[in-house]
């Protein structure tokens, strides 16, 4: 089983940028693929980034070119480097880890940390 907890959401002005943090905890060393998602209300869940265990990361068009996903495998973190945001950024970003487990693919997201962008 694995643990998420994101850190570091918060309300930004347009054009500013912020950095969400996520700390992974138990089976660290199992986990494969992990990403940031974001909900925004009444809106359909979104992958915004996602990242390998060999560092191959695929980011949504709407955000390609502004925000930068990284990870540290050896510390079980995933980082989100946003810049440039806008208001349609605004949503809860939740952290995700996907781990291979008896031949299935497990999941699990953490709690969500709100990001707000407005003046």
């Amino acid at each position: 089983q694995v643990q998420l907890v994101e850190s570091g959401g918060g309300l930004v002005q347009p054009g500013g940028s912020l950095t969400l943090s996520c700390a992974a905890s138990g089976n660290i060393g199992g986990i494969n693929a992990m990403a940031w998602y974001r909900q925004a209300p009444g809106v359909q869940r979104e992958l915004v980034a996602r990242i390998t265990s060999g560092g191959s990361t695929m980011y949504s068009g709407s955000v390609k070119g502004r925000f930068t996903i990284s990870r540290d495998s050896a510390k079980g973190t995933l980082s989100l480097q946003m810049n440039s945001l806008k208001p349609e950024d605004t949503a809860v970003y939740y952290c995700h880890a996907e781990w291979p487990h008896d031949g299935l693919v497990w999941r699990q997201d953490g709690q969500g940390t709100q990001v707000t962008v407005s003046s």
